[in-house]
């Protein structure tokens, strides 16, 4: 399983909206702080807004914020958004085919475990844990 620019750009977009709450910040001021082309934001934003994850607004004072709380988002609903599904095999994804070995596989044990781990990992990580490491990482450079 590799996590596509897509998915890491959409982690990066919604934290730079978290560190710019209760503000509209326009796409092209993301654009220039996260080093993303402000085209390909264009239609990761889409997907984040068209989830109800951000909210747009029109206008010379537009823009772009999160619609919940930054401690509301996890890594894993926002990964699952833009990548589809994580599982890192075929046979566990959603809607997998059946598998003509599925009773004497063992590996696919291995497989759900290093799953059951990421999913773990990714449903239990706010984007305001993230926005927390931030700051502290940036104290520490300081």
């Amino acid at each position: 399983m590799t996590i596509s620019t897509k998915g890491r750009y959409a982690l990066r977009i919604m934290l730079d909206l978290a560190n710019h709450i209760g503000e509209t910040t326009k796409l092209k001021d993301i654009a220039l702080r996260q080093g993303i082309s402000e085209k390909y934001m264009e239609q990761i934003i889409a997907v984040l807004n068209k989830a109800g994850y951000v909210r747009s607004t029109r206008g010379a004072q537009g823009g772009y914020q999160l619609v919940k709380e930054p401690k509301d988002y996890t890594a894993g609903m926002i990964l699952r958004l833009t990548e589809g599904s994580l599982a890192p095999v075929e046979c566990l994804a959603e809607n997998a085919l059946p598998c003509q070995r599925e009773e004497a596989c063992v590996t696919v044990e291995l497989y759900q475990r290093i799953y059951d781990a990421v999913n773990d990992i990714i449903d239990n990580t706010t984007i305001q844990d993230l926005l927390d490491r931030e700051h502290e990482k940036a104290k520490d450079t300081a």
